[in-house]
């Protein structure tokens, strides 16, 4: 009776299951292929350009004081070509305006300029943008005295490379740039080519978010159709509920299968199209069944955690300095710093302020193959920071570090003495890995609330992630049950292969179920006439 009663149960656990596990099988054969179709960009990673004192005239307070600006939370040195600006957010997340340090003048539209800048960099590099304007803006220099157009007609009137067709200040994840990019807000720079490629930028730190093209995207439809079920998002976190019961429900159903399998054996009929559609079924759903559990089980973990997961929200120390307190003398810094200054930045901790004063990295940058993904595939240095007091200039030592401690404290509501570990992280790996996006970053860890570590990006004042053992465990699952990630030492090749070949046998095994379910329906029909 039992193993009746087991044969119906699966028979019609697997008849709601089939569909949803055919649309994840198929698309999970195709993951892949689409990592592996990715736009061609020509870096992304931009190279710091030491600060050309001899272009900062005017100090940052006389600047902020001619436009008429009384505070601000966010400050930093961008050039665009050799025309150098006070880069300045005055509200968090909303568009920074840029101050000549020439003069002080407001550059029109200047993160509108300055995000096309980075994009043309990241598309096509250094050449196409800036060395085949120097050589324009240097035979014009006489007659271009502005900076703010001499950046205008840099941007606007680059005689190379491809044109920008439009551009969109993005505020919210949508459709394209969806919420695993991490980064907010970005400008999405779209250029005028046959691929029809957009290049994301994050202007506030001069970093590549993400890039797609028409090619990547009709893939990327199909897999969010397919796979993630975007057709569900207007449930909102019902999408996950349901997600979590149907892989729960393959999971379930096939460990019945496993135990029908080694509690029954199968007939030998020549002949029979029915025995014959059961056997192919039987043998099949026991070789993929070991990738079935994996699948399904961190699938439903993984839908599971998501519904209260806020690991990546995105938190900041918003700080606002005032003008009046602003000192800014660029050649005592670099007096103090001995080094060409590359950039600067306010920050504060525990009520008091210092620049942020980073230098030229002299180590050379490892060379990346293009196919390979390069934030995945290779690291960030740490970068060479020294705090300076704004009061009595005098140095912070260990800066770094303590600004660290104390944004973590700020972000956990811990006092510093609960801190149990601190650690540069300037490379992905398996607990803080490439999905998370921010490199180079903090790890601070804490013994209270299982383990929890806290990674704070110092450079935006930013909490990057937060994870405990238990949220830990769900990403071991995901990334080992899920994307084969326990084949990482033999190389992507053979883990995308894998995965490939494993998200088939699903396939296969759901369709031999489908066959043998109609053989029997066909049976069953025929005997009752």
């Amino acid at each position: 009776m039992l193993r009746k009663n087991i044969y119906h149960l699966h028979r019609t656990l697997s008849l709601i299951i089939a569909l949803p596990v055919l649309l994840w099988a198929l698309s999970g054969f195709m993951h892949p292929l689409m990592t592996n179709i990715r736009p061609k960009v020509a870096t992304q990673f931009l190279s710091a350009v030491a600060v050309d004192s001899s272009k900062v005239r005017m100090p940052l307070e006389h600047a902020l004081r001619q436009n008429h600006i009384d505070s601000f939370t966010m400050f930093r040195l961008v050039h665009i070509e050799d025309n150098w600006f006070y880069q300045v957010q005055l509200k968090p997340n909303s568009e920074p305006v840029y101050l000549a340090t020439l003069n002080g003048k407001m550059l029109t539209a200047g993160n509108w300029l300055y995000a096309q800048y980075l994009a043309k960099q990241f598309l096509e590099g250094a050449t196409g943008v800036q060395a085949d304007t120097r050589q324009k803006n240097r035979e014009t220099e006489s007659s271009m005295h502005d900076c703010c157009d001499a950046a205008t007609d840099c941007v606007i009137n680059a005689p190379k490379g491809a044109k920008v067709s439009g551009t969109a200040f993005v505020k919210t994840y949508d459709d394209e740039y969806k919420e695993i990019n991490r980064l907010l807000p970005v400008y999405k720079i779209s250029f005028n080519r046959p691929d029809g490629i957009r290049i994301y930028v994050e202007t506030t730190t001069d970093r590549f978010a993400f890039a797609m093209d028409n090619k990547r995207q009709a893939m990327d439809r199909i897999f969010t159709m397919l796979h993630t079920w975007a057709w569900l998002d207007f449930l909102g976190k019902g999408k996950l509920v349901v997600e979590f019961l149907l892989a729960g429900l393959a999971f379930i159903t096939t460990l019945m299968g496993i135990w029908i399998f080694f509690t029954t054996k199968s007939k030998k009929v020549s002949g029979n199209g029915l025995v014959k559609a059961r056997r192919n079924h039987r043998y099949t759903a026991i070789v993929a069944a070991l990738f079935t559990l994996m699948f399904s089980f961190s699938g439903a973990y993984h839908a599971f955690s998501k519904l209260n997961d806020n690991r990546h929200a995105d938190i900041r120390a918003n700080i606002f300095y005032k003008t009046d307190s602003v000192h800014f003398n660029l050649g005592t810094l670099q007096q103090l710093v001995k080094d060409s200054i590359v950039n600067l930045s306010l920050a504060s901790i525990d009520g008091k302020t210092y620049w942020r004063t980073q230098v030229q990295y002299h180590k050379m940058r490892p060379v990346i193959q293009q196919s390979k993904d390069l934030m995945k595939a290779t690291g960030v240095p740490m970068p060479a920071v020294t705090y300076i007091s704004t009061r009595d200039q005098s140095i912070l030592t260990n800066g770094e570090e303590l600004y660290a401690r104390y944004l973590a404290a700020r972000f956990s509501g811990r006092p510093d003495h609960a801190i149990v570990s601190v650690e540069g992280i300037t490379k992905f790996g398996s607990e803080y890995n490439f999905a998370d996006k921010r490199l180079p970053v903090w790890k601070i860890s804490y013994v209270s609330n299982s383990n929890e570590r806290f990674f704070v990006e110092t450079s935006t004042c930013s909490l990057a992630k937060r994870i405990n053992d238990n949220e830990l465990r769900e990403d071991y699952s995901f990334a080992f049950l899920h994307k084969h990630e326990f084949l990482g030492w033999v190389g992507k090749e053979w883990k995308d292969r894998s995965t490939m070949f494993w998200a088939a046998m699903q396939v296969l095994m759901v369709v031999m179920g489908l066959v043998l379910y109609f053989r029997w329906r066909k049976r069953t029909n025929s005997k009752t006439k």
